[in-house]
């Protein structure tokens, strides 16, 4: 008992210090401010839309204003045939200027990616037209495309075509006229997101390549497309949203017209809710949109596999 009292009991660890969470919060907490901002000013439009989209409000028409429900979208897919006009227009819009700009700006990047002669000053060539704004390209290209100064009437001095015709008031011509005038502010988009992708391909890889015989084709299928995958999807996606959304350049290019040809579904919005001043209405139209955009995008990312390992 003596002996076992005697033993001295090995000393307890030191008790370790809790390791302050401050260092760890300090970065949410500088960032805190900003966010809570950017949240406010993207949440309170946000939920604002949505709960205009069930009512009727109208403020030249104040006593028709009250709780509509679902009446708005009812309104839209059941006896707006507008609606379903505009939309088809937006998805033909969309597809056609986001499929030209990519092919056209791929071709941009590859070219301007070359080593020649005065390289630096075709690269600010091709990308200058990306720093003009929508509503200036338009008018740029209003001048262009008048029938009395711009391109028609060279054309009619030339034989081809006849004097004062106005490709912009033409149904047939004006949809071509208008795809033109923004692939020349849209493909720069392409080009400067894919020649910086571009840039950062090992040589090594085309060195190996050519050592094993392979062919441009092939190097271009097999080693830059799969490089530049990532790029072109989310490229691709967000030149899409926007020219979903473009108003600028089509309301002031043709005002939706004519007879309604070039009215996009947000032009229509834009329309109802400043023209009309259906605010309800337009709200409802803009909640629709919201969630066709929402969809797509989720669906192009999933069957892109953006972020996913290219075989």
């Amino acid at each position: 008992m003596a002996q076992a009292a005697a033993v001295a009991k090995p000393p307890a660890p030191p008790r370790r210090r809790r390791a302050s969470a401050t260092p760890r919060r300090l970065p949410y907490l500088l960032i805190a401010p900003a966010a809570l901002l950017m949240l406010g000013f993207i949440a309170y439009p946000v939920l604002s839309v949505f709960s205009y989209s069930l009512q009727n409000y109208n403020p030249t028409k104040p006593w028709r204003n009250g709780f509509a429900g679902f009446d708005n979208f009812t309104q839209a897919f059941a006896h707006d045939p507008q609606f379903w006009d505009t939309l088809t227009f937006s998805a033909k819009w969309v597809v056609v200027e986001v499929g030209l700009q990519l092919l056209f700006g791929l071709a941009l990047a590859l070219i301007v990616n070359q080593t020649f002669v005065g390289r630096a000053i075709g690269r600010a060539l091709v990308f200058s037209p990306w720093a003009v704004s929508g509503v200036l390209t338009s008018a740029i290209w209003v001048l262009l495309y008048n029938s009395q100064t711009g391109i028609t009437r060279y054309l009619a001095d030339a034989g081809l075509g006849s004097y004062g015709t106005s490709w912009l008031s033409d149904t047939s011509t004006v949809f071509p006229a208008a795809v033109v005038a923004d692939l020349w502010r849209g493909v720069p988009f392409f080009a400067i997101l894919i020649l910086a992708d571009l840039q950062s391909v090992s040589r090594d890889l085309y060195e190996a390549a050519e050592v094993d015989g392979a062919s441009r084709l092939k190097q271009f299928r097999h080693i830059t497309l799969p490089h530049l995958k990532d790029a072109i999807v989310l490229s691709t996606l967000l030149r899409a949203v926007w020219e979903f959304n473009n108003v600028d350049l089509l309301y002031t290019l043709t005002g939706g017209g004519p007879a309604g040809e070039t009215t996009t579904l947000p032009l229509y919005i834009a329309n109802t809710s400043v023209d009309a001043h259906n605010f309800g209405y337009a709200s409802a139209l803009t909640t629709v949109a919201f969630v066709i955009l929402l969809f797509c995008s989720l669906v192009y990312l999933r069957l892109s596999k953006f972020g996913g390992e290219t075989k």
